[in-house]
């Protein structure tokens, strides 16, 4: 199952294309920056009943160094598969647009990203065929960004930054930085950036930390999260009355009762048990046998 981290390591740079020319800098790698780029279809899948999909496909042309593709993977473990399979997509990616291909691996983890950037040698030993050798991008070598000035100077990059850094001990520095800036940044150019770093926290702890500064920081903001956590908070206030309203009562609530009343996130369903609660003979009662 892919994992919400991995979505957003790689479609933020189909929102942002031209995150790739400040990346590969950071990585120490000179690509001429483009003069145009396209988002192309990610399906590699053959004739054969084989799909195979890169996770995003982009085309960059440029002045002096002409076109190319990039294809980037989200990488959240070592798979001794993926580097077969990363050569397959650069191959394949050549033979069918006749533009040479370029490989980005971002990772969330140190392990994982120096193990991607190894070069992996297909062939006999005595005269390897070829040889992939993929740029990565991870907590390794992507910059630590606490300043909001840093982080205004490129809000795209700051935010790959922010997400290849979700497990970082300063994790909380980053997204106030974050925070500080989208304050003042336009909705339409925020609200992408809330929900990638939202993504790009996945499990992390620093999940629950990136809610509560949205929550606070960014309350204003109408964004598919913001929304989320209102309706969670509405929640939260509804299951709150129905015990209220039985505590008042003196009415017992056993604890699969309280569990299920506060794993209710559906604010209508509550407002539902609130009523029933007022009159209800027993804390089971209020679910009228649903």
């Amino acid at each position: 199952m892919v994992s919400s981290p991995h979505e957003a390591m790689h479609r933020i740079f189909q929102e942002h294309p031209e995150l790739f020319s400040r990346v590969s800098e950071v990585l120490g790698v000179d690509f001429a920056p483009p003069t145009s780029f396209t988002v192309m279809p990610n399906d590699l899948t053959e004739t054969q009943p084989l799909e195979r999909r890169v996770d995003t496909l982009l085309r960059f042309d440029t002045e002096g160094d002409g076109s190319f593709l990039l294809a980037v993977e989200a990488q959240g473990k070592k798979d001794p598969d993926k580097p077969a399979s990363w050569a397959y997509y650069a191959s394949y990616l050549l033979t069918k647009y006749r533009l040479q291909p370029m490989l980005l691996v971002v990772c969330q983890d140190r392990a994982t990203a120096e193990w991607a950037a190894r070069p992996v040698r297909f062939g006999p030993p005595q005269w390897p065929l070829l040889t992939l050798c993929p740029l990565v991008a991870g907590p390794h070598n992507m910059p630590l960004i606490t300043s909001p000035a840093e982080v205004r100077k490129d809000l795209a990059l700051a935010t790959l930054a922010a997400i290849t850094h979700a497990t970082h001990p300063d994790v909380g520095a980053i997204l106030k930085a974050m925070t500080h800036v989208l304050r003042d940044t336009p909705a339409a150019l925020a609200n992408p950036v809330i929900e990638f770093i939202a993504q790009g926290m996945g499990k992390h702890p620093a999940a629950t930390l990136w809610r509560k500064l949205v929550a606070v920081d960014l309350s204003f903001y109408k964004s598919p999260l913001s929304e989320e956590l209102r309706a969670e908070g509405e929640a939260r206030r509804a299951a709150e009355d129905v015990l209220a309203v039985l505590a008042e009562r003196g009415v017992d609530v056993p604890d699969a009762v309280r569990e299920r009343i506060t794993g209710c996130g559906d604010a209508e369903i509550l407002g539902r048990w609130l009523r029933r609660a007022v009159t209800a003979p027993s804390a089971e009662a209020i679910f009228g046998g649903e």
